[in-house]
């Protein structure tokens, strides 16, 4: 009797474990950071943060103010760091709002208000970046990002831009070390500003380029906050990551265990499942393929099969032992028309001309073969009907491709002859032949014969 008691007790608590393993598991098949399908189809941006955050915001407004997908919220929820005496306060009253209006995306900028020193209850104080300063930095901002972790929002954490004080730069670096690792331990992606905006001698600049290439002003007097060009550029590096996940939840919405049936009619609305009420049935659910079911059209003449292979490519591992990679090199199927297109202007009584091979090798030891077909060459000179030549033999090619130094013109700014060649002597011919006595007079005019009378 007893031994069924616990038989019975170890079910009762193993049942819930196995009912809620299968929703685990079809979260963790996912492999978007973004949720495939958010309320409304559409991703509510929120961004949290202090006053760099809302530099960041304007940004992000600016950028995706087209984009139908994402739409910023009209305003930043404040958070001034994570050093503050209220800080509790401020996270508690944060977490009802957000429980209020959930975001779908929240890009997390902190840190420019926390480079102040940790003060205890028993009023001892601790400086910046000691080792007691980095394990409550560390501990605030763990709890933080539990909190919106547990209310399923993606979260972007954007690290602090380099600032001009070398010893505020120093606490920089140190903040967004801790805040990377806390980052990555809670599953949410770090944004890396630092190293956006250094020089080329990776120091502060206040100027540099915007996202169109020209260097402007970034960066306000007080070589910590950003212009209007900064925050747009601060702005980019949160849309590059948000828009490369946007692109998988779109890829992952096509996964049918994704989804209820409401959600999967939205993308799939041909293999949609209709619920039918019948007289005898409570509504069962009946798979609907299309209106019409879509034969595939027979091959015509002239396709291209497909002809896929695999190639094994020996290499090296650091270690010295030899490893065996294995390729699949995928050559489709080519209908007929691409294959008219392509040779239309090919004519079936000579055969096609021979395209000149190039020759790069890459990482690896790996060579990439490109083909190119240069023109004809019947006309003189190598050039072809419409006067060009080989893209082989063109001076791009020979000097920015293969390396080769174009011999210099006579006279042009790369002719660097020395001595000079004395130039040949002018000569200037006379506008009249000299006469045989050797003066150069010209010979007098010759007068007019007088003019006959007439009679009267």
């Amino acid at each position: 009797m007893l031994r069924r008691l616990i038989i019975a007790a170890v079910l009762s608590l193993a049942l819930p474990v196995l009912a809620v393993r299968p929703v685990m598991a079809q979260e963790e098949t996912s492999s978007s950071f973004l949720a495939p399908f958010p309320k409304g189809d559409v991703y509510s941006v929120a961004v949290i943060g202090d006053d760099m955050a809302e530099g960041l915001w304007y940004g992000l407004a600016e950028t995706f103010a087209t984009d139908a997908r994402v739409q910023v919220r009209p305003k930043p929820i404040m958070l001034n760091g994570l050093m503050r005496p209220d800080h509790d306060e401020k996270v508690v009253a944060l977490e009802e709002d957000l429980k209020r209006d959930p975001p779908a995306v929240v890009a997390l900028m902190l840190g420019a208000w926390d480079r102040v020193s940790l003060r205890t209850a028993a009023g001892k104080r601790f400086a910046v970046g000691s080792p007691e300063w980095r394990q409550e930095y560390s501990q605030r901002a763990d709890r933080l990002m539990k909190m919106m972790k547990r209310l399923n929002i993606a979260v972007y954490l954007v690290g602090l831009p380099n600032v001009r004080k070398f010893d505020a730069n120093d606490d920089v670096q140190m903040m967004n070390d801790v805040l990377r690792e806390r980052a990555y331990v809670n599953g949410m992606k770090f944004i890396d500003a630092y190293a956006g905006f250094l020089d080329e001698n990776g120091g502060y600049s206040g100027w540099g380029p915007d996202l169109t290439g020209k260097i402007v002003k970034l960066r306000d007097g007080d070589g910590v906050y950003f212009t209007m060009a900064g925050n747009r550029k601060l702005a980019h590096f949160v849309e590059r990551d948000l828009r490369r996940d946007l692109k998988q939840a779109q890829a992952a919405r096509s996964v049918p265990l994704l989804g209820g049936e409401d959600e999967q009619a939205k993308i799939n609305p041909g293999k949609a499942v209709v619920k039918q009420g019948g007289e005898g049935e409570a509504g069962a659910a009946v798979a609907v393929a299309g209106a019409a079911a879509v034969k595939a059209a027979a091959p015509s003449e002239g396709d291209q099969a497909a002809d896929n292979g695999r190639i094994s490519l020996k290499t090296v591992t650091p270690t010295g032992r030899e490893d065996v990679v294995t390729l699949d090199i995928v050559r489709p199927a080519i209908p007929a028309s691409v294959v008219a297109l392509v040779t239309r202007k090919e004519s079936p009584d000579r055969a096609s001309q021979l395209g000149d091979v190039l020759v790069d090798r890459i990482a690896s030891g790996i060579n990439v073969m490109s083909t190119f077909t240069p023109p004809s060459s019947s006309a003189a000179g190598g050039a072809g009907r419409n006067g060009r030549m080989s893209p082989t033999q063109s001076a791009y090619y020979r000097v920015l491709v293969k390396g080769e130094r174009l011999a210099p013109r006579p006279g042009r700014a790369d002719d660097f002859v020395w001595p000079r060649p004395e130039p040949e002597p002018i000569t200037i011919k006379p506008a009249f032949d000299p006469l045989e006595t050797g003066s150069a007079e010209p010979p007098p005019a010759e007068e007019p014969p007088p003019a006959k009378k007439r009679r009267p």
